[in-house]
């Protein structure tokens, strides 16, 4: 993929944040998530790619743009997209921190073609590669990470989903001695806290969206850090749903190069609300400012794009 792509991208990501940015606290998530959609679609549309939409709002039958399968992009580099316009409506609708407008691209038949069903996840940073197994007890993964980090499992603090489907992993991280914050949506914003140093974020573990899991893996990815995953069906429909897309062994441990093949891929989100590493959307007289992270897991780099977007060119005005 070309380096330049990685700008390119940013301003999609930039145009589905902005698009619903002022929806922020007015209670309606698919409005909002809707007002996103048609954004990113649009701004594909610019981009020198010929995309395959992986991981998107659903079948072709079930949403009309950005739907799995959809081809984007004006012509270019094949590659493979997943998006989540917005990862956290109902954070958006109630106008609380961690929402992010999302995507992942990867050369074509590098990224896993994710069913929409939950998977276990856990996921660490740099310094703590291959310390972590999803298969451990918790408890003997904190040690792991703690001896990695060279500090105690009381000073590691962990991201978990507020969900009753975590109470006994919540219990034993808590009887680990470390310490857990609680989120109560979206998850692939605290897998990129926790692939980055000095966030208070060491680690993120428990059962999401599967599809998630490919957007978080691709930035642990460019991060360096460390993740793994476990599908969890949750009927036979939801594991004839996994055959049908080619994965075999329904029990298999995923790991980074299982979800996010090869040696290319970029990662870019853009803030709408306040996140622990970007600023939300901020409005002024004639135009808005944003903060998006763009990463690139084949050069190693890690940008924070700081933009003013003007509405009205005729009567420029940047404030700071």
């Amino acid at each position: 993929m070309n380096r330049e792509l990685s700008m390119e991208f940013v301003r999609v990501t930039e145009a589905a944040a902005m698009a619903c940015g002022h929806s922020v606290g007015r209670g309606d998530k698919n409005g909002a998530d809707q007002l996103a959609v048609d954004a990113m679609r649009k701004m594909f549309d610019t981009v020198n790619i010929s995309g395959t939409v992986v991981i998107g709002e659903g079948e072709m039958d079930e949403a009309p743009m950005l739907y799995i399968g959809e081809k984007v992009g004006c012509g270019g580099p094949e590659v493979d997209i997943a998006v989540d316009p917005v990862e956290g409506t109902n954070l958006v609708a109630k106008g609380q921190p961690g929402a992010i407008a999302v995507i992942a691209i990867a050369p074509r038949g590098c990224l896993l073609h994710a069913p929409d069903m939950y998977m276990d996840k856990i996921a660490v940073g740099p310094r703590a590669r291959g310390c972590i197994d999803i298969e451990a007890p918790i408890k003997e993964n904190l040690e792991r990470v703690a001896k990695a980090l060279e500090r105690g499992v009381k000073d590691l603090t962990v991201v978990v989903l507020d969900r009753e489907r975590h109470q006994g992993v919540i219990e034993d991280i808590r009887r680990a001695g470390a310490r857990i914050q609680l989120i109560t949506d979206g998850d692939v914003n605290p897998v990129v806290n926790a692939g980055i140093e000095g966030t208070g974020v060491h680690m993120y573990v428990g059962k999401g969206g599967a599809p998630e899991g490919v957007l978080a893996a691709a930035a642990i990815k460019c991060l360096g850090g460390d993740f793994q995953g476990k599908l969890a069906p949750e009927n036979d429909e939801q594991v004839a749903r996994c055959l049908k897309m080619g994965i075999g062994d329904i029990n298999r441990v995923l790991k980074l190069e299982d979800l996010v093949k090869g040696d290319d891929c970029m990662f870019t989100s853009t803030a709408i609300t306040d996140c622990n590493l970007l600023n939300g959307l901020s409005y002024f007289g004639n135009g808005v400012r944003t903060h998006t992270i763009s990463m690139r897991y084949l050069t190693g780099t890690v940008r924070f794009i700081d933009a003013v977007h003007t509405f009205d060119r005729n009567n420029i005005e940047i404030k700071l």
